[in-house]
C-alpha cells in the first residue's frame, strides 16, 4: 500500500481506520504504537507528508496534512498525537545545516525524531561540539524514532554556564541517534497512554557542532513553506488532533444513542430525549466552529508562508491563542458527550472513556495554556509579543 500521491494519503488513512480503531485497547495496553501500525502509516505516506519532494516526500499543503492528522486523532487519540509529533520531524531537521538535512533523509523520507524542548540537559563545549548529559520527559514515540532531541543549558569547557546576549542562560538543542540514548520506561498516565511518551536520557554523549542549534536563532536550510515558522505550524497540528478526538467522541455518543441506550429513571431513550438532542446539537455546533476556525486560519497562514514568508511570524498571537481555544473547545465537546452518555463510559474498554482521558491530558500541554490568551490580548493593546505562555 505504498502511497506517493499527494491526494491519496487521506484516503489511505480512511481505509485503515476500521482496523486501526479496533486496536485502540491494544495500543493503550502496550503504551506505544505497535511497530506494524507505524509501518502501515509509513506505507500510507503519513510520515513524509511535510518532507520536501526533493527528498522523497509528498510536500502536502498545510490544510491537506491537517485533514490527515484530524482523521488519525479521530481513529485514536494516542495514534493521532504520536503521529502528529512524528510528522513534525522534518521541521526540526530543517534547522540543521543543509548537508545534515540531506544526509538524514538520504536513506528514507520517513525518518522520525522524538524528544523535548524543556532544558533538562547540559551541553558542555568541547573541540568540535559538545559533551551532553541529560534526561528529558515526554519523548512521544521514542520506541519507533530514529533520532532523539533535547534542550540543554550551555556550559563552557570548565562547566560554567554560558550566558546569552539577553542575560539569560544560553541554550542548545541537540540531536543524537536513538542508539546513543536510553528509554526509561515510566509512561504511566491518565490518558494518551498509547503514545509511548517515556523519558529518554543520554550520558556524556558527544554531539558534533552541526547537530546542535539555538532554537531562537535557528533558520531553515531548505526553502519549504513548512519550515518558515515551525512552532506555529506544529501548534496548528495539535489543534487538528484535538478536533479529531472531539469528532470521535461525538461519533461514539451518536452510535450509543442509535443503539437504543436508555438511562436509569429516564422517561425517554437518549435518541428520543429533547435534552440529549439539545446537548448533541450544541456539541456538534461547537465542533463545527472549531474545525472552521482551524481551516480558515491555517489557510491564511499557509498563503503567507508561501507568498510572504517574512510576515509569517506575525501570526504567532493568533495561532497560539487559537490552538488553546481549539483544545478547550474540543475538551468541552468530549466532556458533553461523556456526561450525556450515563454510566456506559465509566467502564474500562469504553472508547468514549478513552477519548475523555486523552483530551484532558492534551489540555495540560504547554500549547493549550490560558497564557496564550493573555499574550494575544496584550498585543491588541500594543505590547510586544513574547513566545512565552
Amino acid at each position: 500500500m505504498k502511497t506517493n500521491s499527494r491526494s491519496a494519503v487521506l484516503q489511505a488513512v480512511r481505509e485503515l481506520a476500521p482496523s486501526l480503531s479496533a486496536r485502540g485497547a491494544e495500543i493503550e495496553l502496550a503504551r506505544r504504537i505497535p511497530a506494524d501500525v507505524i509501518g502501515l502509516l509509513k506505507s500510507a505516506g503519513v510520515f513524509r507528508m511535510f518532507v520536501p519532494r526533493s527528498h522523497g516526500g509528498l510536500d502536502l499543503a498545510l490544510l491537506e496534512g491537517l485533514e490527515v492528522l484530524e482523521e488519525l486523532g479521530r481513529i485514536d487519540g494516542s495514534l493521532g498525537w504520536t503521529t502528529m509529533i512524528g510528522v513534525g520531524s522534518p521541521h526540526l531537521f530543517a534547522v540543521l545545516p543543509r548537508s545534515e538535512f540531506d544526509a538524514i533523509h538520504a536513506a528514507s523520507p520517513d525518518i522520525v525524531a522524538a524528544g523535548a524542548m524543556a532544558a533538562q540537559g547540559e551541553a558542555r563545549t568541547v573541540a568540535g561540539g559538545y559533551r551532553v548529559t541529560g534526561r528529558w520527559n515526554f519523548a512521544t514515540g521514542c520506541h519507533h524514532s530514529d533520532w532523539f532531541y533535547g534542550s540543554c543549558a550551555l556550559k563552557d569547557e570548565s562547566g560554567k554556564p554560558v550566558m546569552g546576549t539577553d542575560g539569560k542562560p544560553a541554550l542548545r538543542t541537540v540531536l543524537v541517534p536513538a542508539s546513543s540514548a536510553r528509554i526509561l520506561d515510566n509512561w504511566q498516565v491518565l490518558g494518551m497512554r498509547g503514545s509511548g511518551s517515556h523519558d529518554i536520557s543520554v550520558e556524556d554523549v558527544f554531539v558534533p557542532e552541526a547537530y546542535a542549534f539555538d532554537v531562537a536563532a535557528a533558520r531553515p536550510c531548505h526553502p519549504s513553506p513548512h519550515f518558515v515558522a515551525p512552532p506555529l505550524q506544529i501548534s496548528l497540528h495539535i489543534g487538528a488532533v484535538a478536533v479529531g478526538i472531539a469528532q470521535a467522541a461525538l461519533d461514539d455518543v451518536v452510535a450509543l444513542a442509535k443503539a437504543g441506550k436508555k438511562r436509569l429513571y429516564a422517561r425517554h431513550t437518549l435518541r428520543e430525549s429533547p435534552q440529549f438532542q439539545h446537548r448533541l446539537g450544541r456539541a456538534q455546533s461547537d465542533l463545527r466552529a472549531a474545525r472552521a476556525l482551524l481551516q480558515e486560519l491555517s489557510g491564511r497562514f499557509w498563503t503567507t508562508c508561501v507568498e510572504a514568508p517574512d510576515s509569517a511570524s506575525g501570526f504567532a498571537p493568533e495561532i497560539l491563542s487559537t490552538t488553546a481555544w481549539l483544545v478547550d473547545t474540543a475538551a468541552e465537546v468530549v466532556s458533553a458527550c461523556y456526561r450525556a452518555s450515563g454510566t456506559s463510559p465509566v467502564r474500562d474498554g469504553s472508547t468514549l472513556q478513552r477519548r475523555f482521558r486523552d483530551i484532558h491530558v492534551l489540555t495540560q500541554h504547554a500549547s493549550a495554556t490560558d497564557g496564550w490568551f493573555a499574550q494575544a490580548g496584550s498585543t491588541l493593546l500594543g505590547f510586544d509579543f513574547a513566545l512565552e505562555s
